[in-house]
């Protein structure tokens, strides 16, 4: 279960790297850098599989840019905080959706400031609690307005850019125009799992799981899902089985 916010490094500096890494440990214990990397192709193989949720990314890379980097996914909900020597990257990063810009040498209560920011960010846009109501049941906002679901009925969900579809036990399936990065934390606490960036599934409706570099699952709905290699191991501890 994700209980800590996580976050990832992308600097191709090794200095860089540790020295944010070390702010974070001394100023932000609470957050795991889940991961470092030092290229944008290095970046791109981790994020299309995972969404950290706070992106520390040094604009200029051996390799190429961050803003190529950010070109090539089609979804990020990452607070990102762009870190670079240079000043005249600002407009693009803010027109990427920067959380803010730091400049180097960082400067420690910049720095600060700057992941508090991103912090409160994260903040709002997690659910509010009234979504999830006392009898485990869930309130589900539509374009009509909204559907009061009860928990165990819900199968899996899945995502698609900014919106979320709810496949239910009845056969049908609910919209939501909220990510499902939004509805993580609480299905979280509900024996859901997120398998893959595209998949959260309700684990009491898992029927099948079959071999493979991530695997696949078979659902109580006969949908055939895939398992991210990365979630896997994970995934097969959560459920007390390993290959």
């Amino acid at each position: 279960m994700r209980n800590k916010i996580q976050a990832c490094i992308v600097d191709d500096e090794k200095d860089g790297r540790d020295y944010i890494a070390l702010l974070m440990e001394n100023e932000f214990p609470e957050i795991n850098i889940e991961f470092q990397a030092s290229s944008v192709e290095e970046a791109y193989i981790y994020l299309i599989k995972s969404s950290p949720d706070i992106l520390f990314l040094d604009v200029q890379l051996g390799d190429g840019t961050t803003f190529d980097l950010l070109s090539k996914l089609n979804d990020v909900h990452s607070q990102i905080i762009f870190i670079t020597a240079y000043e005249n990257f600002a407009i693009q990063a803010i027109k990427n959706g920067a959380t803010d810009y730091l400049l180097k040498p960082i400067k420690k209560m910049d720095f600060i400031i700057a992941v508090n920011k991103a912090l409160d960010h994260i903040k709002k846009m997690q659910p509010s609690q009234s979504t999830l109501l006392k009898d485990n049941r869930i309130i589900l906002s539509t374009l009509q307005g909204f559907k009061i679901v009860d928990i165990a009925s819900i199968i899996r969900c899945e995502a698609d850019s900014s919106y979320t579809t709810f496949y239910l036990t009845n056969k049908t399936k609910i919209m939501v125009s909220k990510t499902l990065h939004e509805f993580e934390p609480i299905l979280l606490e509900q024996n859901f799992f997120r398998i893959h960036h595209k998949h959260l599934i309700n684990i009491d409706h898992l029927q099948e799981y079959i071999k493979g570099r991530g695997g696949q699952v078979v659902m109580s709905d006969e949908s055939v899902l895939d398992v991210s290699y990365r979630k896997k191991n994970d995934f097969l501890s959560t459920i007390g089985k390993t290959e």
